[in-house]
């Protein structure tokens, strides 16, 4: 059966036809976005859910979304989606970063000549019949500093524009190595050396707690005497009241603003005041930019549904078109590792290692850990997936730890996962042979090669005469077919493992049966689900 996608806010039809022809069947109800109630009656029925800014996906309408597995939003922001309560349902999130980039950089730029030039308030005196040559007195671009506060996709093309326009550029950005910062041509520096040299300022940053008003009254006062401030980022980043004295006393000689605290700006402490440019949110707002994130989020909400690749998801790691199909046995692996702990292990877990070796270290870890989490706890959360495992592992507090390292082992590549209780530590490895399934090589340390059944009996006992022998009469008695089994020990004597492939589910009883031989110390059923 096809995937069904609901498009309840405007896109191009170009944009709904690549889902047709990706083999995903649409609902194109672009009004609908606006009606809250009658969208949650029908939001049910979708696989998908493809936005603009109109549709709000609220935890009320998450929770409607019976079998939604993924929102995209043709944009860059994600503020109408709950995202904590997608994550928790395990519904990928998936926006378009890139898309109105450069049309959001060119917003930035030209608010950037219309401060400094006076433009819309010079318009507005010539078309009322005046001639104030005098009055509109600029400033040149050339020459000038620029300071970027945040370098990232969209600072980086207006860092490119800069040093184009003759300006020299600033950077203030943690995440930027001082070699990217060499290679754009810019200099990177810190916060208070950027406020106290920069001509011009211009924010391009996430709205985070670190990030909100960063140009707080404080900072204001820290910047250059005749700044000019342009945001076209997020509201809220420059305190716009602590922005408005200081322009009224003169130190911030302008400001050009595309975004606002409170979004429509009905009323803003910047409106009125002598050279302020305010524009209502269009950064976004080109035909180019608005066709292309409508065409991107087609295109990237299809082949998560027809092939699983996950790619600009903001709550779950990407998977190319290319590398999914690679990935897929291996992520088929970290779930039965998951799997399996979670399903003998009784004790609330404490802390998680996982150890990715030789070839899987060069792998897409972070998919394979959300497998493998969700693997993990799905004994216990019977919906849980690669999205909202990793919340609820931090929401349970359990401490979570990844190790990479070169090969060291006759296997290409293995993962191996150990986790601790307050009493016991657990740990089994497992690798992908050449047929593509997942096979166990080491359960609590001791070596082994065996398949993944669907109905199988881990046993953990003393290695003493007879085992083998008592299992086989006991379960035989019980009715119970033992299809192949495998075997292990760390010492003659010592501890050693079983692992029994059986035709169907084992009840309590004959479990109990088994654990009532004194060298046996667990007897537990796994369930995998097998291809």
């Amino acid at each position: 059966m096809a995937p069904r996608v609901l498009v309840s806010d405007e896109l191009s039809e170009t944009a709904v036809q690549i889902f047709r022809d990706r083999g995903v069947e649409v609902d194109f109800q672009p009004q609908l976005g606006k009606d809250k109630d009658k969208l949650a009656e029908v939001i049910g029925n979708y696989d998908g859910l493809a936005i603009r800014s109109a549709t709000k996906a609220t935890e009320k309408l998450i929770a409607a979304a019976t079998n939604l597995k993924v929102i995209g939003r043709a944009g860059i922001g994600v503020d109408n989606v709950d995202i904590p309560a997608a994550s928790k349902r395990g519904i990928i999130v998936m926006n378009t970063p890139f898309g109105n980039s450069i049309t959001t950089a060119e917003h930035a730029i030209a608010l950037m000549f219309a401060v400094a030039r006076q433009l819309p308030q010079a318009d507005s005196s010539t078309q009322a019949g005046k001639w104030e040559k005098s009055k509109f007195m600029g400033v040149e671009i050339t020459g000038k500093t620029l300071g970027v506060i945040g370098a990232g996709n969209i600072g980086g093309i207006v860092c490119k524009k800069a040093i184009g326009l003759g300006m020299h550029v600033l950077a203030y950005d943690p995440f930027l190595s001082a070699e990217r910062a060499q290679e754009m041509g810019v200099t990177k520096v810190e916060l208070d050396e950027l406020l106290a040299k920069a001509d011009f300022i211009t924010l391009h940053v996430p709205m985070t707690d670190k990030t909100r008003g960063i140009l707080g009254k404080e900072n204001l006062a820290k910047t250059k005497p005749g700044v000019r401030i342009i945001n076209c980022a997020r509201g809220g980043l420059v305190d716009e009241a602590a922005l408005a004295e200081a322009i009224k006393s003169g130190h911030v000689a302008g400001a050009g603003f595309d975004v606002f605290e409170v979004e429509p700006a009905k009323e803003s402490p910047l409106f009125g005041l002598p050279n302020v440019v305010c524009t209502p949110h269009l950064g976004a707002s080109t035909t180019e930019a608005q066709e292309n994130v409508a065409l991107q989020v087609a295109e990237q909400m299809s082949d998560y549904l027809v092939k699983g690749a996950v790619s600009n998801a903001i709550n779950m790691p990407s998977i190319t078109a290319e590398e999914a199909p690679i990935l897929k046995p291996f992520i088929r692996l970290a779930d039965v590792l998951g799997a399996f702990v979670g399903q003998v292990t009784e004790e609330p877990i404490k802390e998680i290692e996982i150890l990715f070796d030789g070839a899987t270290a060069g792998m897409n870890t972070r998919a394979l850990t959300s497998a493998l989490l969700a693997g993990l706890i799905r004994p216990q959360v019977a919906d849980v997936n690669m999205v909202s495992a990793p919340v609820m592992i931090k929401e349970k507090g359990i401490v979570l730890s990844e190790v990479k390292r070169d090969k060291t082992g006759v296997f290409d590549g293995y993962i191996k996962l150990t986790v601790k209780t307050d009493t016991m530590t657990r740990s089994i490895a497992g690798t992908v042979f050449s047929d593509g399934k997942p096979r166990f090589i080491q359960i609590k340390g001791i070596n082994l090669d065996a398949d993944v059944g669907s109905h199988m009996v881990y046993l953990t006992n003393t290695d003493v005469p007879g085992m083998i022998g008592f299992i086989g009469t006991t379960l035989g008695a019980a009715g119970v077919n033992i299809a192949n089994f495998q075997l292990g020990r760390d010492k003659q004597g010592g501890d050693a493992i079983a692992l029994l492939y059986v035709d169907g589910p084992i009840g309590d009883e004959v479990l109990a049966k088994l654990t009532a031989n004194p060298a046996i110390r667990q007897a537990k059923p796994l369930v995998f689900a097998v291809d």
